[in-house]
């Protein structure tokens, strides 16, 4: 009999993992367990993917406030700089805030509005189009904000952001000017030592301030990107992709994650005879609707992965092949016809009428955010997804 489900996506409970764990054996181990359990047969093409979170955990790669500031005064000698189009986050950025600012002398606090690159917003759209303000050109002070908006706090956390980072920075010792803004040249009109906070912009942003005068740039993904008195560090993103450990500690992006990914896969393959691909994911890349809120806070979905996840699904479109090359058949016959095109489609279907509207996104951004959904954010204790079916078709 065919198989009758497709793609299966499930979450796998795991102890709670603390440094120094055996991360590779702890996810080995807790699929396995899992797959007796419930009586499930683990397949060739099966994905294995671990939240980045419990990876960074296994290697203790935490950095305190103290070792933040010691990289800042060491990058910024002067003590003054412009910190600019941070992300609006408690969790994310707000303790890299604190040890910034305790490393600094000054600091010019320039946000991006209405919202951050993420999507969380400082004030809405609507009311920027009510004052006559247009976010492209024009530079807000923190005096012009509160004239034209009062307080305005974030409708999910119900923090005043704009205060809420004043606070942290002047509480370090530092002082502080906020500018709201949309072009990072802007920054240049109050100092020419900057530090970018942007996640996905962050090169175009460096290499705008360099090719206008800056002086010293540098963007969040160098800052602890060596260690710093003994610290963790993540050489490729820096502060990029920390969360919120303690009041005066953050968890960074976990780095060295392939030689992770390679071992689960032979590990499986050597109890099991199954070739599996195996993955570590961070948030995932989708935006709330309603929020309106961009997930990917995370330099990327996936620092690391086995081979068989490079590259982008080559899918047809069913519907299409249904109201269009196949209009004429239905039933056994319709299908027979639609599972022999599948059978027999071009390795490359880029341009091809067939394949419009399937999703053009890399493997390991779709596969990441299925996980990401998966696992969610809260108390599942499931930091481990186990996705069956993924890479079957109609005919399969």
């Amino acid at each position: 009999m065919e198989r009758l489900i497709g793609t299966v996506s499930r979450g796998v409970r795991a102890p709670i993992i603390r440094a120094g764990d055996d991360i590779a054996d702890i996810i080995v181990t807790s699929v396995l367990e899992a797959a007796s359990s419930e009586n499930i047969e683990i397949r060739d093409k099966d994905v294995i993917a671990v939240t980045e979170a419990v990876v960074a955990r296994a290697q203790g790669n935490y950095a305190t406030v103290d070792d933040i500031a010691c990289d800042i005064k060491e990058k910024y000698p002067d003590g003054t700089l412009g910190v600019i189009f941070p992300i609006l986050s408690r969790n994310r950025f707000a303790i890299c805030l604190r040890g910034i600012a305790k490393g600094a002398k000054k600091i010019y606090l320039m946000l991006s509005y209405p919202s951050d690159e993420v999507g969380n917003h400082l004030v809405d759209m609507d009311a920027l189009d009510a004052a006559g303000v247009n976010p492209w050109t024009d530079v807000l002070t923190e005096e012009n904000y509160r004239e034209l908006f009062g307080i305005v706090k974030h409708p999910f956390t119900g923090v005043d952001y704009i205060e809420y980072y004043k606070q942290l920075i002047t509480e370090a010792g530092c002082d502080v000017e906020v500018i709201l803004a949309n072009d990072c040249r802007t920054i240049l009109n109050y100092t020419k030592n900057v530090l970018c906070c942007d996640i996905h912009t962050r090169a175009r942003s460096k290499r705008l301030l360099k090719a206008n005068g800056a002086n010293i740039v540098y963007g969040l993904d160098e800052i602890l990107n060596a260690p710093v008195n003994g610290s963790g560090y993540n050489a490729d993103y820096g502060l990029l992709g920390s969360n919120k450990a303690t009041e005066d500690t953050v968890k960074l992006f976990p780095r060295d994650c392939q030689p992770v990914v390679d071992r689960v896969a032979a590990e499986i393959f050597a109890k099991t005879g199954k070739h599996v691909e195996v993955m570590v994911y961070g948030d995932g890349a989708f935006k709330d609707p309603v929020g309106k809120i961009w997930e990917l806070a995370d330099p990327v979905v996936s620092p690391a992965y086995t081979a068989g996840l490079v590259g982008q699904p080559n899918e047809v479109k069913l519907k299409y092949l249904a109201d269009n090359d196949f209009a004429h058949l239905k039933g056994d016959e319709l299908k027979a016809a639609i599972s022999e095109y599948i059978i027999k489609k071009d390795a490359d279907l880029v341009g091809k009428m067939a394949s419009e509207g399937t999703t053009p996104r890399r493997l390991t951004d779709l596969i990441g955010s299925l996980c990401d959904l998966t696992s969610g954010s809260g108390d599942k204790g499931t930091p481990i997804v186990w996705i069956q079916g993924y890479f079957d078709n109609y005919t399969a």
